[in-house]
C-alpha cells in the first residue's frame, strides 16, 4: 500500500469497503475540519497501519467471527498509532461478560443467567435454568446484530427444547452463552440508544426490537446485521441517570482512558417500566449520526480536538 497523506484511518471490514452508509457523513465533516481520512479494511494485510498516527474504529462489524484476531490487531496498531477507542477498552467490550462487571458495580442490567462451557452442563441442567414462564432469550456473549441468538417460549415445550439444542450446540464449540428473560415492554417501547461523545450526553435513538423466535442456524449467515426501524427519541430522565452511570463507571474501570471518544448505551425498560442495560457499545457501534442533527458535527469536532 502506497503512502497516505491521510491523518487519520477509519477502520471497516471488507463488507462494507467504503464504510456504513451512516457513517459516510463523517468523512465530510472531518475533511470539512481539515482533516483528511482514509477507509481501511482492518484485517488487510498489505495496510501499513503506522503510516497512520490516528486510527478510528468503525465499520468492523465482521470481528464477531475472529474476536481474538481482532483484539490482537488492536493491539498491534496501538504499537504504532493512537487508537479509538483503546485497545484494552475493546478487549473488555467484545464479550458481554462486561455487563457482569458493570451489575457488580450497580449498573442495572437485564437480569442474565450465564453459562459457561467449562462447567460441561448437560441437557437438564441447562433446562433447569430456563424461566417457567414467559419468553426467553438464548444468546453467546461474543456476537452482534443478534447474530446467533435466539427468542424461545418457556411454556411450550417444543420451544423450550430448541433453546436447550441452541444453548448446547453454543457451549459445545466453547462458545459462552447468555440466558436472558424476554422483558415484554420493548415490544410496545423498543430499545433506547443513548449515544456519548467524550463522556457527554449527545443524542438518542429508538431501535424498534429485533427478536422474533428461535434460532435458526445459517439464516443470517454473511450477513453482517439485521436492518432495524430507527427513529430520533428524546431520552427520558430514568434513561439518562442510567446512561450517566455507565459512563461514570468506565471512567473508573479505564480511569487513564476517560472519557472515551465514544460511548453507546443500549437500554430496554423492565417489567416495572425502568431502563436496563441491554448491551454497551465502545468497539464498533452504530452512532445513527442521520437520525440526530448536529451529531455528526459533534463528532467530528470531537475527533479533530484529539488529533
Amino acid at each position: 500500500m502506497s503512502e497516505s497523506t491521510a491523518r487519520l484511518a477509519l477502520a471497516t471490514c471488507a463488507q462494507l469497503p467504503d464504510l456504513d452508509p451512516d457513517d459516510l457523513p463523517l468523512r465530510d465533516a472531518l475533511a470539512a475540519r481539515g482533516v483528511p481520512t482514509d477507509v481501511v479494511v482492518w484485517d488487510d494485510p498489505t495496510v501499513d497501519w503506522a503510516a497512520y498516527p490516528h486510527v478510528l474504529i468503525r465499520s468492523t462489524w465482521d470481528y464477531t467471527d475472529r474476536p481474538a484476531q481482532f483484539a490482537d490487531w488492536t493491539r498491534r496498531v496501538e504499537r504504532t498509532s493512537t487508537l479509538f477507542n483503546p485497545a484494552d477498552v475493546v478487549a473488555w467490550n467484545i464479550d458481554k461478560a462486561y455487563l457482569r462487571d458493570l451489575e457488580q458495580r450497580g449498573v442495572p442490567i437485564v437480569p442474565t443467567i450465564w453459562l459457561d462451557p467449562e462447567r460441561n452442563l448437560n441437557a437438564r441442567a441447562i433446562h433447569t435454568r430456563f424461566p417457567a414462564f414467559g419468553d426467553f432469550v438464548i444468546k453467546p456473549t461474543v456476537s452482534a446484530g443478534s447474530r446467533d441468538t435466539g427468542r424461545y417460549d418457556a411454556g411450550v415445550t417444543p420451544s423450550r427444547s430448541l433453546a436447550i439444542t441452541h444453548a448446547k450446540n453454543l457451549l459445545a464449540v466453547g462458545r459462552r452463552v447468555m440466558l436472558q428473560r424476554y422483558l415484554t415492554q420493548v415490544d410496545t417501547q423498543g430499545e433506547s440508544a443513548l449515544v456519548y461523545v467524550d463522556g457527554e450526553f449527545s443524542h438518542c435513538v429508538r431501535k424498534e426490537p429485533l427478536l422474533e423466535g428461535p434460532y435458526r442456524a445459517g439464516e443470517k449467515e454473511g450477513v453482517l446485521f439485521r436492518e432495524r426501524v430507527l427513529a430520533a427519541r428524546d431520552a427520558t430522565e430514568q434513561e439518562r441517570a442510567v446512561a450517566d452511570m455507565v459512563v461514570s463507571e468506565l471512567g473508573k474501570i479505564f480511569p487513564d482512558r476517560a472519557p472515551l471518544l465514544y460511548t453507546r448505551v443500549d437500554l430496554i425498560p423492565d417489567d416495572e417500566n425502568q431502563p436496563v442495560v441491554l448491551e454497551v457499545e465502545l468497539a464498533e457501534p452504530s452512532l445513527f449520526f442521520e437520525h440526530a442533527p448536529g451529531a455528526v458535527e459533534r463528532f467530528a469536532d470531537a475527533v479533530r480536538a484529539r488529533l
